[in-house]
């Protein structure tokens, strides 16, 4: 009962989940059970566990860190995409505005072109009528 106090112990007061700190639970426990051949060959036979579970626990920690890094590349290029799409797309739509100001300024300068054409033939028609 002892030696599970102690183990709870130690892991309750781990909050960060390190490899020294479950080896010095695993030490404290076979320190704890050292009385016994029965109780030393028990506590080896958890060691062996327990290094199978922190190897378990350093690939899975790999694993995460890999995806982490992998992820965060990831959303870096696709941040990189989305910025230079949206400035493409910005660039694109202020061009057809452009062409948009170009075509309304042309036809505005024809209208003008042909009202004063319009005009002026008015004028003389005016002229012509009164001469009349």
């Amino acid at each position: 009962m002892e030696v599970l106090r102690k183990r709870k112990k130690t892991t309750e007061g781990s909050t960060e989940g390190t490899d020294a700190g479950v080896e010095a639970g695993v030490e404290e426990e076979m320190m704890a059970t050292a009385g016994s051949d029965e109780m030393i060959q028990v506590s080896e036979e958890m060691e062996s566990d327990i290094q199978r579970i922190l190897e378990k626990i350093d690939r899975f920690t790999q694993q995460v860190s890999e995806m982490l890094e992998t992820g965060k590349q990831l959303f870096k290029d696709l941040s990189s995409e989305f910025e230079e799409r949206m400035i493409l797309i910005h660039r694109e739509q202020m061009e057809k505005w452009q062409d948009d100001i170009k075509l309304l300024r042309m036809i505005d300068s024809t209208n003008e072109a042909s009202r004063a054409l319009l005009q002026n033939a008015q004028l003389h028609l005016l002229e012509n009528v009164r001469e009349n």
